[in-house]
C-alpha cells in the first residue's frame, strides 16, 4: 500500500476528547469508519486506518494511557500528534504509531455541521499482533468478475471483513465490507457496508490488480491482512 505523509501538528485543540466533544456541542455527532493493525513483523509500529469522507477537516487522533480504563469514558483519551499518510491513493488514510504499549484510541474529524468520531479501537500489537498473509482463492469463471474466498488463518474473533480492490499503482477501485468469507467484484448482494460513492468501472482483461482483505474484530482491531496481486481474466 503506497502512501504520502503529512503531520498533524495542531496544538490548539483540547487534549481531552471529552472536552473536545463539549467544545463542539453545536455540531451533530456522526461516525468515522476506522480500525488498526500492527505492521508486518514489527509489533512496535501500528497503523490506524480511517475513511475520511469528502470534506473532512481537522482529522485528529486521541489515545488512552493504557488498556486498563473505561474505553467509553472520553475523558480518558488524550490528544496525540501522529504522522498521517494516504492509503489507496487517498481514499483511506492512516496514522502511524511507533509504540509497543497497548491502548485504546479514537479518530475524529469535522465536516460541515458535524463532529465525526470513531468507535474505540483496541490496539493489540503485543497481545494479538496482526497476521499478514498472501493466500486467497480467486475464481475468475466469470470474466472481469473475480470471486475472492479466504481463510481466517486461525483467527477466531473476526466480526467483519473489509475488501479493497486497487490497480497496479495502488489507486482505489472498490471498498466493501461483508460478514461472509467471500466477495465477488462487483456483486453487492452480501455487502453490508460500502465506501464506494459511485459504481466502480469494470476491470480490464490482462490488467494487474491488487486484492487487500482486513479481518476486523468487534473492537476494531485487524486480526488478519491478506494481500495478493492478480491479473484480470
Amino acid at each position: 500500500m503506497f502512501f504520502s505523509c503529512s503531520e498533524d501538528n495542531d496544538i490548539t485543540t483540547p487534549r481531552n476528547l471529552e472536552e473536545y466533544i463539549n467544545a463542539n456541542t453545536n455540531r451533530e455527532l456522526d461516525e468515522v469508519i476506522a480500525c488498526a493493525a500492527s505492521e508486518d513483523n514489527n509489533t512496535s509500529l501500528t497503523n490506524i486506518f480511517y475513511y475520511p469522507i469528502e470534506g473532512a477537516t481537522e482529522i485528529k487522533y486521541f489515545e488512552t494511557e493504557s488498556t486498563d480504563v473505561d474505553e467509553k469514558d472520553f475523558s480518558n483519551y488524550r490528544r496525540e500528534l501522529l504522522t498521517s499518510s494516504d492509503v489507496f491513493g487517498g481514499k483511506l488514510e492512516k496514522f502511524s504509531r511507533s509504540d509497543s504499549e497497548e491502548a485504546w484510541c479514537i479518530v475524529t474529524f469535522l465536516t460541515n455541521g458535524k463532529l465525526h468520531k470513531s468507535n474505540p479501537i483496541r490496539l493489540k500489537n503485543e497481545t494479538s499482533s496482526t497476521i499478514w498473509e498472501e493466500e486467497v482463492t480467486i475464481d475468475q469463471t466469470e470474466s472481469t468478475m473475480p470471486k475472492f474466498t479466504w481463510s481466517e488463518f486461525g483467527t477466531t474473533d473476526n466480526a467483519i471483513f473489509f475488501q479493497v480492490i486497487s490497480d497496479e499503482d495502488d489507486e482505489f477501485i472498490s471498498g466493501t465490507y461483508t460478514y461472509d468469507n467471500y466477495f465477488q467484484f462487483y456483486d453487492t448482494s452480501n455487502v453490508v457496508l460500502n465506501i464506494n460513492t459511485v459504481t466502480p468501472e469494470n476491470l480490464v482483461v490482462d490488467n494487474t490488480y491488487s486484492f487487500t482483505l482486513m479481518a476486523v474484530s468487534e473492537d476494531n482491531w485487524v486480526n488478519l491482512v491478506i494481500q495478493n496481486q492478480f491479473t484480470a481474466q
